[in-house]
């Protein structure tokens, strides 16, 4: 490898590291946010469930006198009552699975069922954190070893592109 080609090698691999070493900040910023989600769907949910047991009935049933309404109204509130606890069982769940999950495989996590209003507000608003932890360290190395590759495969097919050209222009 030449000395541009180092140089160039050193520079992705040192962009893949900086770029790599946010995914633990990231998911502890999503991680946050889901809290903050939680925290509004379960007055939501609590809610619910306290007006069916006023009426004697629990969360399914009440779920049920909805989607056996004759008013469409009411029908597609009982789906929307549905989503929303559905959305908080979900995010309940993922909460639990980033909260015991290692430090470094939490990325893997939040990647495996990311909430999508919850992941874009995080992508919106992510403030870049230093990479001091042993995760950040871990990702910043995943991303420069990442980066070096790309770049030496590159630098590979240039440095093949050129020895063709040089024979090329040698051959008689």
């Amino acid at each position: 490898m030449g000395p541009i080609a180092r140089i160039v090698a050193i520079t992705a691999g040192l962009a893949g590291g900086t770029i790599f070493s946010q995914a633990p900040e990231f998911a502890q910023q999503y991680r946050q946010r889901i809290g903050g989600a939680l925290d509004e769907l379960r007055v939501i949910v609590e809610d619910f469930n306290a007006q069916a047991a006023q009426h004697h009935l629990d969360r399914q049933q009440a779920l049920n006198a909805y989607a056996q309404s004759s008013d469409d109204f009411l029908r597609d509130r009982g789906v929307s009552m549905q989503n929303t606890i559905t959305r908080y069982e979900t995010l309940l769940s993922q909460q639990l699975k980033l909260g015991t999950a290692a430090p470094v495989a939490k990325p893997f996590v939040l990647l495996r069922n990311a909430d999508d209003v919850v992941f874009a507000n995080t992508w919106r608003d992510f403030v870049p954190g230093v990479p001091v932890s042993f995760a950040g360290f871990v990702w910043g190395a995943i991303g420069f070893i990442g980066g070096w590759a790309v770049a030496a495969v590159l630098g590979l097919g240039a440095r093949r592109v050129a020895r063709r050209r040089r024979a090329y222009r040698q051959a008689p």
